[in-house]
């Protein structure tokens, strides 16, 4: 996911894309405790897409906030 993908999105898009992240990241977080998680890179790469979803909606904020 790149942030140019996310500037093309809506905050209600923005919104329910962190929602499913985040939802996401828990399960992993899960799967990691229990054992069943192979791959554990695949948590620092939704961490980072759950920076770069929060980071796009903070500029939306400000840009809003700024008009």
């Amino acid at each position: 996911m790149f942030v140019s993908e996310l500037n093309n999105k809506s905050v209600e898009e923005l919104n329910t894309e962190l929602a499913n992240l985040l939802r996401q990241q828990f399960n992993q977080k899960l799967m990691l405790k229990t054992g069943s998680l192979k791959d554990v890179s695949v948590l620092k790469k939704t961490r980072r897409d759950i920076a770069r979803v929060k980071l796009v909606l903070a500029q939306l904020s400000s840009k809003k906030d700024g008009e």
